[in-house]
């Protein structure tokens, strides 16, 4: 019985010595091995040897690139603005063996360099440039961390700006103002468009009045060339036919009353001519004879009808 009491403690004692000298690293995991309280060595990824109740291995530390986001902070610009400002910082540990004894806790020491920084680039710099160049403010923080947290073994890859809050009175005076210039560029894009629409309306009003005189106008030449083309046939006609002036004082009278025709016309004054085209058209027309009767007596005829026809006879 004593016997297998021996052998259980030693069995014991040989797995708890096998399991303290053999350890497994994961991935993208470091760790630090001491031996009697002083550095040894760096553990890397797989499996390690170390020497069992002599050697520790500290907690192991993790290799890849982490995301720390910070609690608001206040920060006074340089226009004696309090603006809360929150942080989000991405960062990797590059030398284990630094970052465990250089600092005690290098994400608090993060978090405070962070703070101080922030507050020294915002305070050169006015809440309207804070606002708009988040870019700027970001580059100087990580420059300034990335040189700070070298000596720790950490490399500060991207900080970034999460979110910039003014106080309410300046968010709703931006507000305001942010309204105010919608409400402008809203009248002035009417306006501009109402400009437009009149330019177009009137360029198109006088396109048509344009097209329109084009068109009155070519009907005038074409009239004014189909009047000018009957005027020389008939023209052509009359002296070919050679017309007495009886029949172009006859075509003359019926031109008259074609000329005398138009709306605008209010008076009109006969030419001199008429009279002379009456004359022509008069002597044109056969005389009209007096109805057949019989014959008077020689002694009726009173005294002008005899000195018409012949002598006057004397009187008994």
């Amino acid at each position: 019985m004593a016997t297998l009491i021996v052998l259980a403690v030693i069995a014991l004692v040989v797995l708890v010595t096998l399991s303290r000298a053999i350890r497994i690293v994961p991935q993208a995991r470091a760790g630090i091995v001491e031996r009697l309280g002083r550095y040894q060595r760096t553990l890397d990824a797989g499996l390690a040897l170390v020497v069992p109740y002599v050697d520790r291995v500290r907690p192991l530390i993790d290799l890849r690139e982490q995301v720390v986001s910070f609690p608001p902070q206040p920060v006074i610009t340089e226009d004696n603005l309090v603006i809360q400002i929150d942080t989000v910082i991405y960062f990797q540990v590059t030398d284990p063996k630094a970052a465990s004894y250089e600092i005690a806790d290098y994400i608090a020491a993060i978090e405070q360099l962070t703070v101080t920084t922030l507050r020294n680039v915002i305070g050169g710099m006015s809440l309207e440039d804070t606002l708009t160049s988040r870019d700027k403010v970001s580059t100087a923080l990580r420059l300034v961390l990335d040189d700070a947290t070298g000596k720790w073994g950490i490399r500060v890859n991207r900080v970034e700006l999460k979110a910039v809050d003014p106080p309410a009175s300046i968010q709703e005076a931006m507000e305001k103002q942010m309204r105010a210039e919608r409400d402008r560029r809203a009248a002035i894009l009417t306006a501009e468009g109402v400009k437009q629409s009149q330019i177009l309306t009137a360029e198109g009003e006088k396109q048509s009045a344009i097209l329109r005189a084009q068109g009155r106008r070519e009907s005038q030449i074409l009239e004014a060339e189909g009047q000018s083309k009957a005027i020389e046939t008939v023209f052509g006609a009359i002296h070919a036919g050679d017309a007495d002036p009886k029949l172009l004082a006859y075509q003359y009278l019926q031109t008259l009353p074609l000329i005398a025709q138009g709306e605008s016309n209010k008076m009109w004054i006969i030419p001199s001519e008429i009279t002379q085209a009456l004359a022509h058209l008069g002597s044109a027309l056969p005389v009209p004879k007096a109805p057949p009767g019989p014959a008077p007596n020689p002694g009726e005829l009173g005294p002008a009808d005899a000195t018409e026809d012949g002598p006057q006879a004397p009187p008994p």
